[in-house]
């Protein structure tokens, strides 16, 4: 068997043209909810601009699911520059309130994380995110407006629920918050948004 063969049976022929067709993936609408992980996080550097790059993978609703956004995080401004240093205070503001809901690791650092810190810190803890459309050039695409943890945190159990808990987590050791893994369902539940 050739590699070249297709799945009909027959080589894919010679050709120094090829359009595969398709056409182009409108943006989520504004204002969606979305449950989403972030599957990778870099420095990258634009136009002499250096910004972290988050690649986010949507996880939920279903209709969505598997979409990439990718999210520039623009952490530095110039003091001169006000409307930048709005930018760079917001993003800051942003990527701690990401961090804490992935655990807090970069909150820890003084300076500036490298690749290695956002790749520990950020890969892979699922969170609400809301999506914006933007529009430039022609262009569409979606920004990431807001972020907040996957589950809203519950109040604290009264007197009826605590019977309803499993016997183990009664038993948790105080100062020791026994914190469940998180289950698909709960992916599913309202976002706080």
């Amino acid at each position: 068997m050739s590699f070249w063969q297709l799945q009909d049976g027959t080589e894919a022929q010679t050709s120094t043209s090829f359009e595969s067709g398709g056409g182009d993936i409108q943006p989520i609408p504004n204002n969606t909810q979305l449950i989403a992980a972030i599957e990778e996080a870099k420095w990258a550097d634009y136009q002499g601009d250096s910004y972290i790059n988050l690649k986010w993978r949507v996880m939920r609703p279903a209709e969505y699911a598997n979409r990439v956004l990718f999210h520039k995080v623009k952490v530095f401004g110039m003091a001169t520059d006000k409307d930048k240093a709005a930018v760079a205070d917001k993003a800051k503001m942003m990527l701690r309130a990401i961090d804490a809901n992935c655990g807090g690791k970069l909150s820890r650092l003084n300076e500036a994380p490298n690749d290695m810190d956002l790749m520990t810190a950020l890969v892979g803890k699922p969170m609400a995110i809301k999506v914006q459309v933007w529009d430039m050039d022609g262009k569409k695409g979606n920004w990431i407006s807001a972020v907040a943890p996957a589950k809203a945190p519950q109040s604290h159990p009264t007197p009826n629920t605590a019977q309803a808990q499993p016997a183990a987590q009664q038993r948790a050791p105080q100062g020791q918050p026994q914190r469940a893994p998180l289950q698909s369902a709960q992916l599913d539940d309202d976002l706080p948004f």
